[in-house]
């Protein structure tokens, strides 16, 4: 199993990620990827788009990152998106206080959950220190820090603003437009892939914890009381659950299962969300995660979000960690019923009956000559506020007056100038606020967790070797090309395969620097899949020329006619495809060689 040091050494030399603005001295919680990083990340957001938008049959939407402060006043950020903030009283560092207790005190490890006080209280009871001075922080409050960045929309105060938090927001204030395009059909999903901003109390772990990071998000929109999920696409996918109740128990374990068992005996409470992890199930097995490092699990009560009421986290055991890559979120209707109370447009879908319905209906229709001289310019609200409790409260209007709130002031109305009635009327519809099935990528984790779990070392022709055993879907380079030797004929095909690769879509490295050991091992380290040589062997014989293919895993390598090269490698790469390396040596046979080592 990789240590976090050799993984963060591997990303910095081989240009995966690295620190930003370290000229200026770097700046916590922001990272930079390279060239291979940046390509990793990419084939991770192309994987993710082809499984959540293309097959699923979703649209893609692309948000503004900052948006006005009435959007999180909404969606109930400004109040609740909130870390454990402990400050040292010795050296003023600010620390994530449930943090500290996770790594000090053996068994517990989701200490968010315990809420403010006992977590204050953990600090005490084992004395815990600063990890930046060793001062002791034993009485020194526990607060709640908001962990939004502000910012100001226009010149000067401006208009205020914030860098959203999640890419969510910016499909739900959209949705009154969304639908639109959806023709009202529930269901339907939208998708967006982009950055999300969090302010960090302690950033930590390289790309684990940053202050902006990368989410891929799904908001599926349903009718509750009508729409199901195709459960049995994904009843027989095989999980590892950790639910709240075994979190727990004193004896609590894992329940290896499958979605369809797991929906039916209740472990997994909404269809919905056991279909998104059956689909994620597949999709991580797809980009490379060891599913022997990979749970499921329930959130508790004490650490589901304000909108969620049922949570369940995909996690991948990182450096001895268990570190949430996702989330599966039923939202219900909070988002779409907020955004409506608080900016008055309509967040809902007509949902039209299969047959016209003859319902009573009670009404109001207000004397507004009497209104309006009595409560003046409140009269209107008065009013509006009559026929909201007719609807909600009809045996009101039984007593000879009626009395509503208008702002926090009471109005008394004459029942017989309010003219309360109960009519009889055909409707073939209602406005229903569908509810929301969220799941949430962190993309960076996702790379993160992948190169981990690909990092290995063994020994090759008797040298230790280090690779990344990436998928060839993921990997950031799809194949090497190399001429074995400085020879003008062997430098022209290589460069001829290269450019040909490319126009069929490749990836390609070029490297003709140094040992060919040295190039193979300086491919292994980034994960590329296969390289091809170009060699004397392969041009002098008679008929079409051919190059070596070396798989990186077993660095094997094969000898391909080159007409067959590009054919043979798409097949490799497709994700659809059956093909594999052990075909291609069961076709050409394997090439003995040395020219495998050498240190890079």
């Amino acid at each position: 199993m990789a240590e976090q040091a050799d993984v963060m050494e591997l990303a910095k030399r081989r240009g995966f990620f690295f620190g930003s603005n370290e000229a200026y001295g770097g700046v916590a919680g922001f990272y930079t990827f390279g060239p291979q990083g940046a390509a990793l990340k990419r084939n991770v957001e192309a994987a993710w788009r082809d499984q959540f938008t293309v097959k699923l049959g979703n649209d893609e939407i692309e948000a503004p990152t900052i948006m006005p402060e009435p959007v999180f006043e909404a969606s109930g950020h400004l109040d609740g998106f909130d870390d454990m903030l402990v400050e040292c009283a010795e050296c003023g560092e600010s620390h994530r206080a449930d943090h500290l207790v996770e790594d000090a005190i053996e068994g517990i490890e989701d200490a968010e959950a315990l809420g403010i006080e006992a977590v204050a209280d953990l600090i005490a009871e084992h004395d815990l220190a600063c990890p930046a001075c060793d001062a002791a922080l034993a009485g020194e409050p526990v607060e709640d820090f908001n962990l939004m960045f502000e910012t100001a929309i226009g010149p000067g105060s401006g208009q205020p603003g914030y860098l959203r938090p999640e890419t969510a927001q910016g499909i739900f204030v959209e949705f009154p437009r969304l639908k639109e395009y959806a023709r009202g059909q529930l269901p339907f999903g939208v998708t967006q892939i982009g950055p999300a901003y969090r302010n960090e109390i302690s950033p930590r772990r390289g790309i684990i914890r940053v202050r902006e990071f990368t989410q891929a998000e799904l908001e599926q929109f349903i009718d509750p009381e009508a729409d199901e999920p195709p459960i049995d696409e994904v009843a027989d996918v095989a999980v590892t659950l950790y639910p709240a109740p075994e979190q727990e128990a004193d004896d609590g374990g894992y329940v290896e299962t499958t979605i369809g068992e797991a929906v039916a005996d209740g472990t997994i409470a909404s269809p919905w969300v056991g279909y998104f992890l059956g689909v994620a199930q597949a999709w991580y097995e797809r980009v490379g995660i060891d599913t022997d490092r990979f749970r499921f699990r329930q959130h508790r009560s004490g650490e589901r979000a304000h909108y969620a009421s049922d949570c369940w986290d995909a996690e991948a055991e990182i450096s001895g960690n268990w570190i949430e890559i996702a989330g599966f979120a039923y939202r219900g209707d909070y988002d779409l019923s907020k955004h409506a109370e608080h900016s008055g447009d309509r967040f809902t879908v007509f949902k039209r009956y299969d047959e016209p319905k003859t319902i009573e209906a009670a009404t109001v229709d207000p004397d507004m000559a009497t209104l309006g001289p009595e409560f003046g310019a409140d009269a209107g609200d008065v009013a509006d506020a009559l026929a909201s409790l007719a609807k909600h409260d009809p045996a009101a209007f039984d007593a000879d007056t009626v009395t509503v709130e208008v702002d926090g002031d009471s109005y008394t109305v004459d029942s017989d100038v309010a003219n309360f009635s109960i009519e009889e009327r055909t409707e073939s519809g209602e406005h229903i606020t569908p509810h929301v099935i969220e799941p949430s990528f962190g993309v960076g984790r996702t790379v993160y967790a992948l190169i981990e779990h690909a990092y290995a070392t063994d020994a090759v022709d008797g040298e230790t070797r280090a690779y990344l055993s990436l998928v060839p879907e993921i990997a950031p380079t799809d194949v090497a090309v190399f001429p074995l030797v400085s020879d003008d004929r062997l430098v022209e095909l290589a460069n001829e395969i290269a450019s040909s690769l490319r126009h069929e879509g490749v990836s390609v490295a070029y490297d003709d620097s140094g040992s060919i050991g040295r190039r193979y091992r300086r491919q292994d380290e980034i994960g590329t899949a296969f390289c091809v040589t170009v060699d004397r062997d392969g041009i002098e014989g008679d008929g079409d020329a051919t190059v070596t293919v070396r798989e990186r895993d077993t660095a094997e390598q094969v000898r391909v006619p080159v007409p067959s090269l590009s054919a043979e490698l798409s097949a490799l790469f497709d994700p659809e495809s059956d093909r594999t390396f052990a075909d291609l040596r069961a076709a050409y046979g394997a090439v003995e060689t040395t020219v495998t080592t050498d240190s890079s």
